[in-house]
């Protein structure tokens, strides 16, 4: 059962899955259907989810579901694994390239290779403050209170 983005429950589990590249406003608009059905779809053997998914920033998709109601399974998650690379495939982007990190610099969305983090953190390209998407963000309360938070306050901590 398909539930509107900002309507989801606090707690709703979310999934984030950062594109390569920027979404094209073509592909968006080809891509908010097939989220809205897949989401409607969703089962978790054979119960639906209230499930709900998103674009964000042109490059994020974000598929969630309120895991109070009904807990997404195994079977459900390789299903939404499945979903998002058939869209993949149909548009040419990765979603699953987990090596690059996503910062927010003057409004837009830059990716940095794992490989190039330190060397960006000690030319001062990347700072303790500069925003972060951190993709391992898991409920829709995380999303929009801490999304994209400064990169002190994830993961990449030590670094700084």
């Amino acid at each position: 059962m398909y539930i509107p983005f900002d309507e989801l429950p606090a707690q709703a589990r979310i999934w984030i899955y950062q594109a390569n590249r920027p979404l094209t406003a073509a592909e968006q608009a080809e891509i908010k259907p097939l989220l809205q059905a897949f989401a409607t779809d969703w089962s978790s053997h054979g119960t639906n989810l209230q499930a709900s998914a998103e674009l964000l920033y042109d490059r994020f998709l974000v598929l969630a579901n309120n895991e109070s109601a009904t807990a997404a399974s195994g079977c459900s998650i390789d299903k939404s694994v499945n979903f998002v690379r058939e869209l993949e495939q149909r548009f040419n982007v990765s979603f699953f390239d987990r090596t690059q990190l996503a910062f927010l610099k003057d409004g837009e969305v830059e990716l940095v290779s794992m490989g190039q983090l330190k060397d960006k953190v000690a030319s001062g390209e990347i700072e303790k403050d500069t925003l972060y998407f951190d993709t391992l963000v898991n409920n829709y309360s995380q999303l929009q209170e801490e999304w994209p938070r400064p990169a002190r306050q994830s993961w990449l901590s030590r670094y700084f």
